[in-house]
């Protein structure tokens, strides 16, 4: 609706500019028509100042009868400040988006909203414990290929459910402060099966984080020497294999010279 509102303004004064440079288009061939115009007679070159002056009295005219039909029409409604603050944000954050570096820095952005939100409750440890696994699961998601890629997805889908577990734990232990001293039992208890959950979940996310530590360690543990370092040796010693045949050819290279007494 912004956009529809701000597209009717701009299309408002377009036609206002338009009308108006050809109004003093017209008015400037106009009153060179009649002042060239010769009383004898109406030449070819007087014809086109008349024509041109014509043309464009008529075409300022159109314009004017365009600016009137559209200022006849009521603008949109002005948005909300909260919607057009929410549309606003969002098209920062598409543009964001857009840059090469754009997804991480929003999600690092979230993430940082997420436990600022959570600070001050009990939450707040366990959500830290999930992020940074949750950052340790993401730098080895690249080696995670085939038997793995079905935990890498049971992990996203997890990482899902214990950050909303989290949400929930914070906002029952909110209401608890506030809630009667009847009602802070039941609360309470729902509180703390919530928030056990919540630690399980987390420690279980772990063990799996370290269960794919192993598994990219494993995967890429050779039987025997690394390749890279095979090949590091085989030139190592070949360089002094070169070095020392070059050391025999300056050696026998080098011309006898008989010691004088």
């Amino acid at each position: 609706m912004a956009d529809e509102r701000a597209r009717y303004f701009r299309r408002l004064r377009r036609l206002r500019r338009s009308a108006r440079r050809w109004s003093v288009l017209a008015g400037g061939l106009g009153g060179a028509a009649a002042v060239l115009t010769p009383y004898a007679g109406i030449g070819l070159a007087d014809a086109a100042w008349a024509g041109g002056a014509g043309s464009a009295i008529a075409i300022a005219a159109w314009r004017w009868a365009d600016l009137r039909a559209f200022a006849a029409v009521p603008a949109p409604p002005a948005l909300d400040p909260a919607e057009a603050a929410a549309r606003s944000r969002a098209r920062l954050v598409a543009a964001v988006e857009r840059l090469p570096a754009g997804p991480g820095v929003l999600a690092e952005v979230r993430r940082v909203r997420s436990r600022l939100a959570l600070r001050g409750t009990t939450a707040a440890e366990a959500w830290a414990r999930l992020d940074r696994a949750a950052l340790t699961l993401q730098g080895m998601s690249g080696r995670l290929t085939g038997l793995a890629e079905p935990a890498l997805r049971e992990a996203a889908e997890a990482d899902r459910s214990l950050r909303d577990l989290a949400a929930r734990v914070a906002s029952v232990e909110r209401a608890l402060k506030l809630a009667p001293a009847e009602a802070r039992g039941s609360l309470a208890d729902a509180h703390g099966t919530l928030a056990a959950q919540l630690e399980s979940g987390v420690s279980a996310y772990e063990g799996l984080v370290v269960a794919a530590a192993g598994y990219v360690a494993e995967d890429a543990r050779p039987s025997t020497e690394h390749p890279a370092a095979a090949r590091l040796t085989e030139a190592t010693d070949l360089l002094h294999g070169v070095a020392s045949a070059l050391a025999e050819l300056r050696t026998v290279n080098t011309p006898f010279r008989p010691r004088t007494p």
